[in-house]
């Protein structure tokens, strides 16, 4: 069922961060498709670019002590969350110095400072290990809160009924969020899902639910602090659906040839990161100037971010198995695609 959001009065420079943010993400992802075509960032790679007020606003709502799992369109989340541009690009690069020592690169974020337990390349992987990070906090007693992202394609995976309906049954705190851009891969929500509106899933878990314009950042930042609170005070889950548009391909190498020229247009115009130019200008919160010296200081970071990355040492071959578990397992195989099955002469 919907809840009621109250909006908060929008505040001046709450906004400004906001839009700076939102310009953060937008500058790093068309940074990071540019050395995609350049052969410096490889393996598979999804962008933001489209859902920067979504990112920015479900960040907003919450705490630092607060969990987050993504799914592998995560690059965004880490910047918005806290972690350092120059090592998020450095993971991309595959670099030594990037967050998971270069060995998880594009879904694969992960930094326990800022609570981000990672992307994950498997549709629908994060969600049962949300589910058990909050079964944690409450067999402990916290009140931290888990917040769990997904795509819209994953509402059709196994892990996404059976994780809501076990954080419905054992009253977990966490925040199922689905990022409707309203195409899985190239298939549109409506040729996919019996039920298109996808927050009314909850309902076959008497679970709480909304569903929110992604492209307005304050009400997705309202939306998901209503969430975030019932998950934090009640030990209650909650679902949240965001509706965006998607900029680009599904990946950086898709072309998106399945979307008309009439759908392109109107995606672009619903351009999140350009709306939020113009609102600021229409309501005096800050001019035409002010704001090419916000893009002009994001250009900045960007630009470190990526110098930070190609100074950077790729890692050692002989370190590719250093993290494969978090304790020492015995027996583990460490054996490289090109060494012999058998020692040579046994």
């Amino acid at each position: 069922m919907a809840t009621r959001r109250k909006r908060s009065a929008p505040d001046p420079e709450e906004l400004l961060g906001f839009y700076r943010q939102m310009l953060l993400v937008r500058r790093f992802e068309e940074r990071t498709a540019q050395a995609y075509t350049e052969a410096k960032i490889g393996g598979y790679c999804h962008l933001n670019l489209g859902e920067e007020a979504t990112v920015v606003g479900l960040m907003a709502a919450l705490e630092e002590r607060d969990y987050l799992f993504t799914n592998y369109r995560d690059h965004g989340y880490a910047l918005v969350r806290g972690m350092d541009p120059g090592r998020v690009m450095a993971e991309l690069y595959g670099r030594q110095d990037g967050v998971s020592k270069g060995w998880g690169g594009s879904m694969h974020l992960f930094d326990t400072d800022v609570r981000q337990l990672g992307g994950y390349g498997i549709v629908g992987g994060q969600l049962p290990l949300a589910a058990g990070a909050a079964l944690a906090i409450s067999y402990r007693g916290g009140d931290e809160v888990v917040m769990c992202q997904m795509g819209d394609g994953t509402t059709n995976i196994g892990a996404f009924h059976e994780s809501l309906n076990m954080a419905a049954l054992w009253d977990l705190p966490v925040v199922f969020v689905v990022v409707n851009n309203q195409l899985g891969m190239g298939t549109t929500v409506e040729m996919s899902s019996a039920e298109p509106e996808l927050y009314k899933r909850a309902s076959a878990y008497r679970m709480e639910s909304a569903r929110v314009d992604g492209n307005d950042v304050t009400a997705v930042r309202d939306a998901a602090k209503v969430a975030v609170e019932r998950a934090r005070t009640e030990q209650k889950p909650y679902l949240l659906e965001t509706v965006s548009g998607r900029l680009r391909g599904h990946s950086v190498v898709d072309p998106a040839a399945y979307r008309s020229k009439d759908e392109v247009e109107a995606v672009r115009a619903q351009d999140p990161v350009a709306g939020m130019h113009d609102k600021l200008i229409s309501e005096g919160i800050a001019d035409v100037d002010e704001l090419a010296g916000v893009d002009a200081d994001v250009a900045r970071i960007v630009k470190a971010a990526v110098e930070f990355a190609e100074k950077s040492p790729a890692p050692e071959v002989s370190s590719l198995f250093d993290y494969t578990y978090a304790t020492p397992v015995p027996n583990d195989s460490r054996r490289l695609p090109s060494d012999p099955l058998f020692p040579v002469g046994a």
